[in-house]
């Protein structure tokens, strides 16, 4: 299939040209994305390039490459194509992404890594007439769509978990509601939103009596809490779950495949970011059980810029996995359940706490004793509610786990099939009857 293809150079199908420098004061509010060499970072109100176009980083991160399908703002630190000459502009997304080793390699950085646009036009190459360009584009792109269709789901799913955490745990809008309607004094501490609540009680669903019967109707204060739900109490996230960290695990004794390690590097805001970063272990020795990981843990990166934001709930695709070192392992043993427990993990308060009592300022780091001593407003009943919030979000958390299944399934298709297209080594037909068989 190559013999069909025409032998080019980069440059004699598009042509690169060097982003516009644009500080972030100099931004004013608007919804043009600035694209710079790590992505997104930023919005402006004037776009200087219409879409759709394809970025690459030039300044700084290097190899990177992004398809920005609306009107946008290169900054600087991008080489963007100015001229597609015809060429199908996703395809041309995708054969920058396939070439992302070349770009990296042309970097001419000494301190600051630096790609150089006359350096990548003269690089020879194989091109696709149009129509294949488009069949391409279109299978890769739908395998794309699906797994930011996927990524999108997860967070909705999320972001309706971690919102009725925070009213009913944090808020305590149903207290609230109960001691309006049952004519309870409530503190000045929410009158006012209490006031807002009571003006929209005839536009607001009301809970299942099931679920507010569950909730006390007055407050209590607390000179360590302040005001809470009456009966509810303070108690250390180290008394709901079975904490522990692994071993560490000496880098000459990996081997090629077997177990994964769990490493602080795998651990990424909420998912398991594994590809290069994989590492393996021969296989579960007696002595390493017990840092066997099971679908459901919860783990928290200790160490690192990002700490108390990187975490990741284990699914059953991530299995086998054994715990390393420097990494958290919470596993949930009384009324606090994985779903409930990942989201006090990603929750803002968590966040807020870890920002309060890391330590280290070149390597910031968090101890197992300061997320054990993590402190969480406990319901009367010793975790009905708690109960209630799991049940409620467990065919959500199934849900997310199929939806993270199938796009490590999808990204390792992609990933095959993108370099085979890309230089002409697979057929269309081939890929489809892959894609289709392996993806769905």
């Amino acid at each position: 299939m190559e013999n069909e293809w025409a032998k080019t150079t980069i440059g004699e199908q598009v042509t690169l040209q060097r982003g516009f420098d644009i500080t972030k004061k100099e931004q004013r509010l608007g919804s043009t994305p600035v694209v710079s060499s790590g992505g997104t970072k930023s919005f402006h109100d004037t776009a200087t390039v219409k879409g759709p176009g394809v970025v690459l980083g030039r300044k700084g991160v290097v190899g990177s490459v992004y398809y920005i399908d609306e009107d946008f703002w290169p900054h600087d630190t991008t080489l963007w194509v100015k001229d597609f000459k015809g060429n199908y502009p996703r395809f041309v997304f995708y054969f920058f992404r396939w070439q992302a080793p070349l770009l990296s390699s042309l970097d001419v950085g000494s301190a600051n890594p630096t790609l150089n646009r006359n350096h990548v036009h003269p690089a020879p190459t194989v091109w696709p007439k149009e129509d294949e360009q488009k069949a391409i584009a279109h299978v890769l792109g739908a395998l794309d769509d699906r797994i930011e269709l996927n990524r999108r789901m997860n967070e909705t799913l999320e972001n309706i978990a971690q919102a009725l955490f925070k009213s009913w745990f944090i808020d305590f809008d149903p207290v609230i509601d109960n001691a309006l309607a049952d004519g309870k004094e409530i503190p000045q501490a929410f009158s006012e939103k209490a006031q807002a609540r009571a003006a929209l009680s005839d536009k607001r669903q009301p809970l299942p009596e099931e679920i507010s019967t569950l909730f006390p109707d007055e407050f209590t204060y607390s000179d360590e809490l302040g005001w809470i739900p009456k009966g509810w109490e303070k108690s250390p996230l180290g008394d709901e779950i079975d904490f522990a960290t692994g071993p560490a695990f000496k880098s000459k004794d990996f081997s090629e495949q077997g177990v994964r390690l769990a490493r602080g590097m795998n651990v990424k805001e909420g998912q398991f970011q594994w590809g290069e970063n994989t590492r393996y272990w021969p296989k579960i020795s007696k002595d390493l059980k017990k840092y066997e990981l099971k679908s459901g843990d919860v783990l928290i990166g200790m160490d690192g810029s990002k700490v108390g934001k990187n975490w990741v709930r284990v699914s059953s695709s991530d299995l086998p996995c054994l715990l390393v070192q420097r990494v958290a392992r919470l596993r949930p043993i009384n009324t606090v359940g994985s779903t409930l427990l990942e989201v006090l993990i990603g929750g803002e308060m968590f966040k807020r706490y870890v920002e309060n009592v890391k330590t280290g300022t070149s390597i910031p780091h968090i101890s197992g004793g300061q997320i054990k001593t993590y402190p969480i407003v406990n319901p009367r009943d010793y975790g009905m509610l708690f109960r209630k919030f799991e049940t409620l979000f467990d065919a959500g958390g199934k849900k997310r786990e199929e939806n993270l299944t199938q796009t490590k399934l999808l990204t390792k298709l992609r990933d095959i099939l993108l370099p085979k297209l890309l230089s002409g080594e697979l057929r269309i037909p081939d890929a489809e009857k892959m894609a289709e068989k392996l993806a769905l």
